[in-house]
Order: structure tokens, then sequence, then C-alpha cells
């Protein structure tokens, strides 16, 4: 039986519609590819490029969405590595080969060459589909790993999750936090309405850039818009976690993060370097893995980089890949 396939433009605003849609069965995963930090990126960093949004469907029911843009005949999927960490196409499970070989005739009508896809999990779609697809159309496949993630599988107990860590470590976790309620009043809160946020970034964005020089070196004008930007989307789908230690009601680490699909994804934090001393930065992470067990969730993403406290807070790396197409 043939199968008609057709591809349409798209917009962010049909995108959002889309992803409301749970009939579609389509998978936005990661929380990277969501409509809301798609357009965040774009609108602070596309402007020299072209947007691409596509839908392609069967019979008029869609089945995968590609979210991407386009410079010098080159394909990119929205994001950039230093913004965002790990990217993936949007599509129904079970339809990934139509979606794929419809998309990519559409790309090759419209004169792109190449395709740039990172970084990418070893589940993302691109690598357990569409290269072996490309590979059957003999393109050439340039696929290498390019740096890692770092996560961790959550159990049911704060008690069990200590006891994943190493004797040493758990000892560490566990003096810390003593330290820290012999020090004064320490309380731990998250925030989460779009007002309360806003409201706090300013605080948030100055403990990030205090707390580390590089940093307080990404932290450009351009970046900082994307992070405000991104936190406001967040916060408005119910996804923004803003979590605040405070000592003696004095905020001493904060830490932004999304949760999203049985996930807590660490996106960025920082802390008052008067508390140092008192491993706030460290312990604010703790805290907010805490609370994610307590709230039921499934997996603690630590993101990229590869800072020493993730591996101390039971951490293992997962590889992220970069996968280069050109088509013939």
């Amino acid at each position: 039986m043939l199968i008609n396939y057709t591809v349409t433009e798209e917009s962010f605003a049909s995108l959002e519609s889309y992803r409301a849609d749970s009939r579609l069965n389509l998978k936005w995963h990661p929380i990277f590819v969501l409509p809301g930090w798609l357009q965040a990126w774009w609108q602070i960093f596309g402007s020299s490029a072209e947007l691409y949004l596509r839908a392609v469907r069967v019979d008029e029911k869609i089945i995968g969405v590609a979210p991407l843009f386009i410079s010098e005949n080159t394909a990119f999927i929205i994001g950039s590595a230093d913004v965002t960490d790990y990217v993936d196409f949007v599509i129904a499970p079970g339809q990934e080969k139509g979606f794929y070989d419809a998309l990519l005739a559409d790309l090759g009508q419209k004169g792109i060459s190449r395709l740039d896809l990172g970084l990418l999990r070893h589940d993302s779609s691109v690598l357990t589909y569409l290269v072996d697809i490309a590979r059957g159309y003999k393109y050439d496949i340039n696929l290498r790993k390019e740096d890692g993630s770092v996560e961790l599988e959550l159990p049911a107990t704060w008690e069990e999750y200590l006891a994943l860590l190493t004797a040493k470590q758990r000892h560490e976790v566990r003096r810390k936090l003593r330290r820290l309620t012999e020090a004064g009043e320490m309380s731990y809160r998250s925030i989460t309405d779009r007002a309360s946020v806003n409201d706090a970034m300013s605080g948030f964005l100055k403990m990030f850039a205090d707390s580390r020089q590089d940093k307080a070196t990404f932290l450009t004008a351009q970046n900082e818009s994307f992070i405000r930007a991104v936190a406001d989307a967040m916060a408005e789908a119910g996804l923004l976690r803003m979590c605040i230690l405070e000592i003696d009601r004095t905020p001493a680490a904060m830490v932004m993060c999304f949760d999203y699909d049985n996930c807590v994804y660490l996106y960025n934090s920082g802390y008052n370097p008067e508390y140092r001393s008192l491993s706030a930065g460290l312990l604010s992470k703790a805290l907010c893995i805490k609370e994610s067990i307590q709230n039921g969730r499934e997996r603690f993403d630590f993101l990229k980089g590869d800072e020493t406290y993730k591996y101390r807070l039971g951490g293992t790396e997962v590889p992220l890949y970069r996968c280069q197409i050109t088509m013939k």
C-alpha cells in the first residue's frame, strides 16, 4: 500500500499546539526540543540563519517534527552547544523510517547538502534510526563522541540514595549537612510560579557569576538574555524549579532546574562565596536531589560538564555524540 507523506511548514505556535495534543503521540524528548525552549533560543540566537520548522504528515496526521535552522546549505537542530545540552527530532514511536525518508527528500529538494546534528545521546532517534537510513542512501556519515553528560537513576528514598554513594562520600554529605544546620537556621525551598522566578532571577544570575570565573565569562549579555527567556518560558509551562538554600534567611546558593517527564535537569547553579566554607554550592544540589526523590522522580540529569561534584553525588557519564551527514 502506497503511503502518502507530506511535509508542511510550521510555526512555534503550531508546534505548541501539537505538543498539547496527546493523541498525536509525539515524543517530545529531551526538554531541549520543547517549543518554548526552541523559540527562546531562536529569538536570542537565530538572527543570522533561516528557520526551518517542518512537520511530516501521513494523510494529514502528524508523525514527526523537524525543528531545524539552515545556514550555508547546512541544516542544524535548533540550539547551540553552550546553552543546549543535547537534542533530537520529535517523532511518534514506530514512524521513524517514514519521517526521516520524507524529511531527507524535502531537505534535498531545498538544496540542503549537509546535516550537522549534535549533541546527541546514544538513545536519540538520530543515532538509533537516521544513521542507518542515511547509510542506506550511501550518504557520508561522520559520527564521533564529542562530550559527556552526567546522570543519576534515583531510588525511592533518600537513605537508599545515600547508600549508593561511596562510604567516604556518604560520610561527607552527612557531615556537611550537619555543619550547615549548625551554622544557622537552614531552609531549602523551591519556587515555580512565573512571577516569583522572574523576581529571583537577578539574584540567581549574580550568584552564578560570583561562584566561578568561567561562569562569569560565560554570562555575556546575550547568554543572560537567553537564560532569562528560557526560564520564563519553562516557568510558564510549569516545568521550572528555582531551588533556594538559605542560612538565617539569607540566600546562600540557588539551583535552576527543569522538572519534566520524571526527570530533573540541573541546568545552572550558583552560590554566595561567603558560604563557600559551608559547601553551600554542593549541598544545594544534594538537597535538590533529595527533593526530586521525595517528588517521585526517576532520573536526575546533571547535564554536560565533568565537574567533580557530579560524580561525588553519584552521577555516571553518558557519552554525547555529534553526527554530520553529507547527502550526495
